[in-house]
């Protein structure tokens, strides 16, 4: 039997799926483990990006904040991300953290301050910088009234349904459910309608907020002086 000949298209081919098959074996996490930083450092070496740029992105991830996700009957109707900043932001950076605000979300909102505390909003959403021993904490939250107001409207109308019937069973003894089987589609409805909103909402609030705290801790460390050079404005 004679070897197979190959063509050079094929042997582009084949060198590339070995050249990538090695590089996903080196990076493969080891069952149970994660990666060191100097793990992720030699990775970024081996792609052509250099370690402080590495060290910066997972020092920004490590604080950009923890997701909050508030239940409502079961569906994700509220979200939310804290984000503690280990120094208090300077009057530029708040003022270009606005601005970020009102592009990510495409909404001018309203900003107010209150003595040390400062906010941004728009409806119910809002973002809040509050005061900490070590800096402070920015607070970001919002609410879906709308999809909120359909589900409680949904489920107020097969409650009051659901007395009308138990009542009518009550008070003469029968009740014939097609009745009330309009009403009660109307109302399962309204709460269908509500909740069909949230997953993707949800979701793209989330991913704004989580690009909003990660965008404000890389200003940060860009902007990082030593306590004595930081004004008087922070």
């Amino acid at each position: 039997m004679t070897d197979r000949r190959y063509s050079e298209e094929e042997v582009a081919r084949i060198f590339k799926q070995a050249a990538e098959a090695q590089q996903t074996a080196r990076r493969q996490l080891p069952s149970g483990e994660g990666m060191t930083i100097t793990d992720l450092e030699a990775i970024g070496r081996e792609v052509g990006i250099p370690s402080e740029l590495v060290v910066q992105a997972a020092r920004a991830l490590d604080r950009s904040g923890a997701a909050e996700y508030p239940g409502y009957f079961g569906f994700r109707i509220r979200v939310g991300r804290t984000v503690d900043l280990d120094r208090r932001l300077t009057d530029d950076e708040w003022e270009r953290l606005v601005v970020d605000l009102r592009e990510t979300f495409d909404a001018r909102g309203t900003v107010r301050t209150d003595g040390s505390l400062r906010q941004w909003t728009n409806g119910n959403l809002q973002a809040l910088l509050e005061p900490t021993t070590t800096g402070h904490r920015l607070r970001l939250k919002t609410l879906n009234g709308n999809a909120r107001n359909f589900m409680a409207a949904g489920l107020a109308s097969v409650g009051v349904l659901g007395g009308v019937f138990v009542a009518s069973i009550l008070s003469v003894g029968s009740a014939s459910i097609a009745e009330f089987i309009p009403m009660a589609i109307v109302g399962a409805g309204l709460f269908v309608l509500g909740a069909a909103r949230l997953p993707r909402w949800a979701q793209t609030r989330a991913r704004q907020m989580e690009g909003v705290a990660a965008r404000l801790t890389l200003l940060i460390d860009a902007n990082r002086a030593p306590p004595s050079q930081v004004g008087p404005g922070a």
